[in-house]
């Protein structure tokens, strides 16, 4: 036999090394794009409901067509939501915004503190205001209502205001102390030897570079007293009180059938953390992840 036909006859070896590592990685990607396509559309289902219902007439509105498009496009539904919601949706920027600033700004002085400057005592204060965010709301609210009526607080936007903040206090010192503790104690000692005090080494130094744990807290805050409910039914009305609680009359009112009103009042009131969370949902990511890892 010649050698060409040698050649021929013997096996190739199988494919290795960098072109075999190639296509795993390649089929390994694939996998996960297309499981992250399968969540998105399992999350977004119910967006899709939401949407298409709002823009349906109140007999086109119904259960059994929910997946169906609308017979009829109207943005009724959108007119009848906004002018009911409208009043409490403001009042619900009058509680929030303060309420998250507030309580950010307390949270990073406290924060500070209980991170840079030790006292006796300081993890057994650090302890007690971090058992605060694992009491619930139910178990609070008999007392919480007793405070109220004896402080003589005006119900609605004042007391809910007191409210967020009190409760976003234990959540918000937590963020800060993490990122403060990431510091390099250069900056501290430095502040120290040029004859600054606690609240001027506070002001000057540790405060402008405090932006990233600020997002984060006022972004969480802002979710959180914007999407409050218990409180706001126990210490509001429908006169008085947030977009949710309006949301839940307008659902259970006069208009129970009418599912695309509800539709399109349940857009309007998760349309301002959405454009929150669009606008700032990277800087959130980031400064989570600015006081994870110290050095």
């Amino acid at each position: 036999m010649t050698a060409a036909a040698e050649q021929l006859t013997a096996p190739h070896p199988a494919p290795s090394g960098p072109r075999l590592r190639t296509g795993r990685y390649s089929t390994a990607r694939t996998l996960k794009y297309l499981a992250l396509i399968l969540f998105v559309l399992i999350v977004l289902i119910p967006v899709y409901v939401l949407l298409v219902t709002s823009f349906k007439a109140t007999g086109d509105a119904d259960p059994s067509r929910a997946w169906a498009l609308p017979q009829l496009w109207t943005l009724d539904n959108w007119e009848t939501a906004w002018v009911s919601l409208s009043p409490s949706i403001l009042r619900s920027l009058e509680i929030v915004v303060p309420s998250a600033i507030i309580s950010a700004f307390l949270g990073s002085l406290n924060g500070f503190v209980l991170a840079r400057w030790s006292f006796r005592g300081a993890d057994i204060v650090f302890t007690v205001i971090l058992f605060g965010m694992f009491i619930p709301y139910q178990a609070v609210m008999i007392p919480l209502n007793q405070l109220v009526l004896g402080l003589g607080i005006p119900s609605g936007v004042p007391t809910l205001i007191m409210l967020h903040v009190i409760y976003g206090i234990p959540i918000t010192t937590l963020i800060f102390r993490n990122y403060y503790t990431t510091v390099p104690n250069e900056l501290i000692e430095a502040a120290r030897v040029d004859g600054a005090g606690m609240l001027r080494t506070y002001w000057s130094i540790l405060l402008p570079i405090s932006v990233p744990s600020f997002v984060v807290v006022l972004i969480w805050q802002f979710t959180s007293a914007w999407n409050d409910f218990l409180f706001a039914v126990f210490f509001s009305s429908s006169q008085n009180g947030p977009v949710t609680v309006a949301l839940n009359n307008l659902a259970n009112g006069a208009l129970l059938q009418n599912y695309g009103v509800s539709m399109a009042g349940a857009l309007f009131a998760s349309l301002p953390t959405l454009v929150v969370y669009i606008i700032l949902g990277k800087y959130f990511v980031g400064g989570l992840m600015s006081g994870s890892v110290k050095g």
